[in-house]
């Protein structure tokens, strides 16, 4: 009897394991996020942006924002916010499902953040989580480096041949003059 009752003890508290273990849900969305993203988050569904009480939507890759009375999906910002530098601006992170459903709580909440700048973002951290932001764009810029390097060079290389044909031509034209 006590064998019976251990192996079904046993057997409960394995099938409470599984299921726990079956409710535990992690993602990491990193390589998804935007380089001008927060740094901090292995995970971010919407960025809240207080200074525009817009949105973006990182999985998708679209900006949320009101648009004549309803919230809109786009690929950029409207013209009204082309002064708007997603870089500087703050960005709050809210994993929450269609939060401008509820934007009169994030609009309060984040109030104090609106103008506030000095938030480090991907493209600046150098955490090797975030190397998928940086590694490609450090690689370009050391490309483009070197290109301006080799031009400026070859423009060194024609100025002074062409200082070497002016001197040459001064002598030949002073020695015509004596």
């Amino acid at each position: 009897m006590k064998k019976i009752i251990l192996t079904a003890a046993l057997f409960v508290s394995l099938l409470t394991v599984k299921q726990a273990n079956a409710q535990i849900s992690f993602s990491l969305n990193i390589g998804s996020q935007p380089e001008w993203g927060p740094v901090g988050y292995d995970h971010a569904d919407y960025y809240y942006m207080p200074d525009i009480d817009s949105y973006y939507d990182v999985p998708a890759h679209q900006y949320v924002y009101l648009e004549n009375n309803s919230w809109v999906r786009r690929a950029a910002l409207p013209p009204r916010y082309s002064n708007y530098n997603v870089y500087n601006g703050y960005k709050v992170v809210v994993n929450e499902r269609n939060p401008w459903l509820r934007n009169n709580v994030y609009r309060t909440k984040y109030a104090s953040y609106r103008g506030r700048t000095g938030q480090t973002i991907i493209r600046d951290s150098r955490d090797a989580k975030y190397k998928k932001h940086w590694t490609g764009n450090d690689r370009r810029e050391i490309r483009s480096d070197r290109r301006e390097v080799r031009q400026d060079r070859k423009e060194v290389r024609r100025d002074i041949k062409d200082m070497r044909k002016d001197r040459k031509d001064d002598r030949k034209h002073d020695r015509g003059h004596h």
